[in-house]
């Protein structure tokens, strides 16, 4: 396991995951972040919040939610948007999973709403952005997280440094594709680790 702490485990609390992803090694116990891919919207010594962008939310649909929402998902013509049927609805984490957060490209954008974060990825967590999808005038490119995964002051820092985590540089076409499966290898092979060798080697520092 020595070759994989040298790809960012031992830089302590120096490191600035904004707008990275934050991906479980193997042996995560938390069943929780198993495999979990994070893209994380904030980090500094205040803490750190992200949403992992491979859980899929199986017991909700996007119409679905709207309706409950009060939001129609149909266009004049009654027929539901694109924009809707293509939004991914995922387990952004454990914590406030009763909360939406829209993780979205930066052809949207809201002056009281939006933060910008990282190569046009952007996070909004008001209702308007919905309504927008639901008219057809949302992003092009977006996913709705139901909850975050959230640290204290130094939590983070702390399981970095017992090799709970790696972290890689983000991309727009990884955080947005909907082959949820594969996201956690193809983040893995952004720094050159094979998840089959890893697997393999865990347990074995």
């Amino acid at each position: 396991m020595k070759s994989v702490r040298q790809r960012g485990l031992t830089e302590g609390s120096d490191i600035k995951l904004e707008g990275q992803l934050l991906i479980a090694m193997p042996a995560m116990s938390d069943r929780r972040f198993q495999r979990s891919v994070i893209y994380m919207c904030a980090h500094s010594s205040e803490g750190a919040m992200g949403l992992v962008i491979n859980q899929r939310a199986n017991h909700i649909t996007a119409p679905d939610l709207l309706e409950k929402l009060g939001i129609s998902p149909r266009s004049p013509d009654d027929e539901i948007t694109s924009e809707v049927l293509s939004l991914s609805i995922q387990v952004g984490g454990p914590v406030e999973t009763g909360r939406g957060f829209v993780l979205h490209s930066s052809d949207y954008f809201s002056e009281d709403s939006t933060l910008a974060i990282e190569n046009d990825v952007c996070l909004t967590a008001t209702i308007d952005i919905l309504k927008a999808i639901a008219q057809g005038h949302g992003p092009a490119r977006a996913l709705l997280a139901l909850g975050y995964a959230g640290w204290s002051p130094g939590q983070l820092e702390n399981e970095i440094q017992a090799n709970g985590w790696l972290h890689c540089p983000a991309d727009p076409d990884l955080i947005f594709d909907d082959d949820l499966d594969n996201k956690y290898s193809r983040a893995l092979a952004k720094i050159g680790i094979d998840l089959s060798h890893l697997v393999s080697d865990a347990g074995h520092a």
